[in-house]
């Protein structure tokens, strides 16, 4: 994605099933799942930057010492610094008490990351700020172990204001609105009310002490408690829960939306945002790896026993298809194949756009998250080109006409590709002052020259997906333009995105996507502005609670893909290109055909999962028509 944009947040979580002293045998540490927690995060680094956190609990730790440890940091360079602390605190804890490898009593009594259970949280906030206070995990204390909550997930809720307000008739104050905090609290309550149930009956036949925490920590159903607790919940999750006498929980929400994946063998259950990150850590095959069924918890018992569990019924899965064309790490073998699919899906597009003129036509990519896409455009040309050249030459046969020479000429064609652009990852361009920062901007990716004939040959450069065009404008298309090309092209891999996202990724204000601004600028431009007042007016009357149409769909449907399209092609030019100019965008059954397994498309068409992400979008209209900046929802992960 050529246009920076926020990720999603991720997740790890790593619960072994056997005493320290076995991994200090086995595996030659007594830090084992640390190592595997540290392992986890750093392949999933891709999904945060502004934040980092983790929680590691130590269970049958002695009275009057913390259970729960938890490390926060902030800022481009979190999870370095997290580690740094961590280390740290390891050779702090060793020398002071004189502790040999060995002593692995006496590095978990010691070293508050030493422990049973580990969750570790990767923060890309979409909303509110951005300090520690703002990172996962959270932690509800309490005195009692089996009340004492640790929270933290990859998610947005678009109806956090409805849960705040059962929280307040539920008699408590709650403090803040974002829907991580309103979600922990909720699942917390209920977390009480089960504790109470099972101390007054315990109560009853006089048990207490040792005995007491036992019958609790073995009557806590935590499925039940997730079931009263997720009931009203709209949108898009996977969150993870530590209680503090050991169980832990990893549920999804019941669409699928957001990914999830666990694994489990003799030693350990650990889960993850992406299965290739399971994969890797454990270096296992990817069958090995489960995927969190929607709807449901994986819910890890005291003792480590570990089983899926439904939660809410299951709904129509619509998992996200932007976390396949762009956000999980492409090293996953399902997500690979689909990317190239993706590309492969735009050889009869890209034929169209260069009138079939390969001969005088360069292919390249940016950024370098288009790499997986521009080889399946490649590949798929060259299937065309095989069926191409069977046909000319049993035509040229048929007639009596093959020539060798003919022959050779018809062998010879082939896609014409080349490494056009690459982007200087590091170029700062704070050091200038805003009248020349657009000009520092455009270097942001650097060509190489040559490559082509100046006002002879076309390039074509395929991207994962164009959110803004802010980058194709100011930057990749000057750049492009001193090649001196005959006409540009650019193919995004992924459709037209039309539509706001509230389930997670920061793309939720409609004023910002290039498709959006087509569309509108179409509508004034031909006199329909009346539609504009209709939506606006049909937006605004939507009650909340209540389910309604989405109505923003009705900005483009005056228009064709390949109107706006070209639309865009005249937004995003820049000034000193004059030349021929076109922005060619996948179709959403290209994508459906690329991708068939996962449905999540409302960004390019508006089919929400849940009635909170249709309303959320009307309401982002009703801000864009306002002026308002800002999402129309409350965000967590």
């Amino acid at each position: 994605m050529s246009d920076p944009i926020k990720h999603e947040c991720g997740l790890a979580i790593v619960r072994l099933k056997k005493p320290l002293a076995h991994y200090r045998a086995a595996y030659g540490t007594a830090n084992w799942g640390l190592r595997k927690l540290y392992l986890l995060m750093e392949k999933q680094r891709n999904r945060g930057q502004d934040g980092a956190g983790m929680a590691v609990l130590r269970q049958n730790i002695a009275y009057g010492s913390p259970y729960i440890a938890r490390h926060r940091e902030g800022g481009p360079t979190c999870l370095d610094r997290l580690w740094k602390h961590v280390r740290d605190d390891f050779t702090r804890v060793m020398e002071e008490n004189k502790l040999t490898l060995d002593d692995v009593d006496g590095i978990k009594a010691n070293f508050g990351f030493c422990g049973e259970v580990y969750l570790g949280h990767l923060r890309y906030g979409t909303h509110g700020g951005y300090g520690i206070d703002n990172c996962h995990p959270f932690v509800r204390h309490s005195n009692w172990p089996s009340r004492t909550l640790c929270v933290a997930g990859n998610f947005n809720l678009t109806n956090t204001d409805e849960i705040f307000r059962m929280l307040v008739d539920m008699g408590q104050h709650p403090v803040g609105h974002a829907d991580t905090s309103t979600v922990m609290e909720k699942i917390g309550h209920f977390l009480d009310v089960a504790n109470e149930a099972i101390v007054r009956k315990a109560e009853e036949k006089n048990i207490s002490g040792d005995e007491l925490r036992t019958v609790i920590a073995d009557q806590l159903d935590l499925s039940k408690v997730l079931k009263r607790a997720a009931r009203a919940w709209d949108g898009g999750y996977f969150m993870a829960g530590i209680v503090g006498h050991g169980a832990t929980f990893a549920l999804r929400d019941p669409n699928g939306i957001r990914p999830a994946y666990w694994f489990e063998d003799d030693d350990v259950v650990a889960c993850a945002s992406e299965r290739a990150a399971l994969v890797t850590c454990f270096d296992v095959s990817p069958e090995q790896v489960h995927e969190v069924t929607p709807g449901c918890a994986l819910i890890i018992d005291h003792r480590g026993k570990a089983a899926e569990v439904e939660i809410l019924a299951k709904a129509e899965k619509r998992s996200c298809t932007f976390e396949r064309i762009y956000f999980s790490r492409g090293n996953d073998a399902d997500i690979y194949r689909e990317r190239k699919a993706l590309g492969a899906e735009l050889v009869p597009a890209l034929l169209q756009a260069v009138d079939h003129d390969l001969a005088h036509t360069v292919l390249s990519y940016i950024p370098n998250t288009a790499e997986s896409a521009y080889y399946g455009l490649c590949e798929g040309l060259e299937a065309w080109l095989a069926e191409w050249k069977e046909r000319q030459i049993l035509d040229l046969q048929a007639q009596g006409a093959l020539t060798p020479e003919r022959l050779r000429e018809i062998l010879a064609v082939r896609p014409w590709t080349e490494k056009a652009a690459q982007k200087d990852a590091k170029l700062r361009t704070f050091i200038t002052g805003e009248d020349d920062r657009g000009d520092m901007v455009a270097h942001v990716y650097d060509i190489t020259r040559g490559i082509l004939r100046p006002d002879v040959d076309s390039i074509v450069a395929i991207d994962d997906s164009i959110v803004r065009g802010t980058t194709l404008r100011q930057s990749i298309l000057r750049m492009l333009s001193r090649l001196k090309p005959k006409r540009i092209v650019i193919m995004s891999s992924a459709p037209q995105i039309r539509f706001p996202d509230c389930y997670g990724i920061d793309m939720s204000e409609l004023g910002k996507f290039v498709a959006f601004e087509a569309a509108v600028s179409l509508l004034r431009e031909t006199g329909r502005t009346a539609i504009l007042d209709g939506v606006l007016a049909d937006c605004r009357a939507v009650k909340p609670g209540v389910e309604s149409p989405n109505h923003v769909k009705r900005i483009y449907a005056p228009f064709s893909d390949e109107e706006i399209s070209a639309r865009i092609a005249e937004l995003v030019r820049p000034k000193e290109w004059t030349g021929e100019l076109r922005v060619v965008y996948q179709t959403v059954a290209g994508l459906r055909n690329a991708i068939p397994h996962h449905t999540g498309d409302w960004y390019f068409t508006g089919d929400y999962p849940t009635p909170g992400g249709t309303r959320v979008c009307n309401r982002a209209f009703v801000n864009y028509m306002e002026k308002k900046s800002g999402r129309a929802y409350e965000a967590g992960g």
